[in-house]
């Protein structure tokens, strides 16, 4: 018999997963630049949640130290990517 929490981990998995897959639809479709930015920005956190999901899954620290790389890369490149949208240019 599977334990609560075992029942809530792969909940979470499903739901992240399908997360995942809607942002992916809407990075695909998205009809102007500032939703596909939207859209990536919530994937690499639905990326970053998948991480921590599994590291509690299977109790594993790399997980964690993976969910942290996602989340410092993630927030950099949105800024930049938010930059380079409102002025043409990442570098000053």
């Amino acid at each position: 018999m599977a334990t609560l929490l075992e029942l809530a981990i792969v909940y979470a998995l499903v739901c992240v997963v399908a997360a995942m897959l809607l942002c992916t639809a809407r990075l695909l479709i998205g009809p102007s630049a500032h939703d596909r930015v939207l859209a990536l920005d919530t994937l690499w956190m639905c990326g970053m949640l998948l991480a921590l999901v599994l590291g509690i899954r299977f109790g594993s620290q790399l997980y964690f130290e993976a969910a942290m790389l996602i989340a410092l890369v993630g927030f950099v490149s949105t800024v930049a990517i938010a930059k380079f949208l409102m002025r043409g240019e990442v570098i000053e």
